[in-house]
């Protein structure tokens, strides 16, 4: 009976739980690394007003493939390096030449 559940893989975790989330390369100077810039969109506390908000996260592209201005969809991974935690799944759209 405890071979069913190892098999079926109801106790682990699976990948697609993971985070995922969609945004702009800023920068892909860094070997294998890209910066990509994620907004969103929060209400503010007082005024009620959505506001622009945005972050900055490091990450891993491996075959170097995506280029400045490309929209991707990255995911989070375990710890690469002090400040690299994410890696890239797919490129979504191609930033116009």
């Amino acid at each position: 009976m405890s071979t069913n559940q190892a098999n079926s893989g109801e106790t682990a975790t699976p990948r697609s739980q993971r985070k995922l989330v969609r945004g702009t390369v800023v920068s892909n100077k860094m070997q294998k690394t890209l910066v990509v810039q994620v907004e969103r969109k929060v209400r503010h506390p007082v005024y009620e007003k959505f506001v622009s908000r945005r972050t900055k996260l490091y990450a891993h592209d491996e075959k170097s493939e995506a280029g400045m201005g490309d929209v991707v969809e990255i995911c989070q991974t375990r710890p690469l390096s002090k400040t690299k935690c994410w890696r890239l799944v797919r490129i979504v759209q191609k930033a116009a030449q």
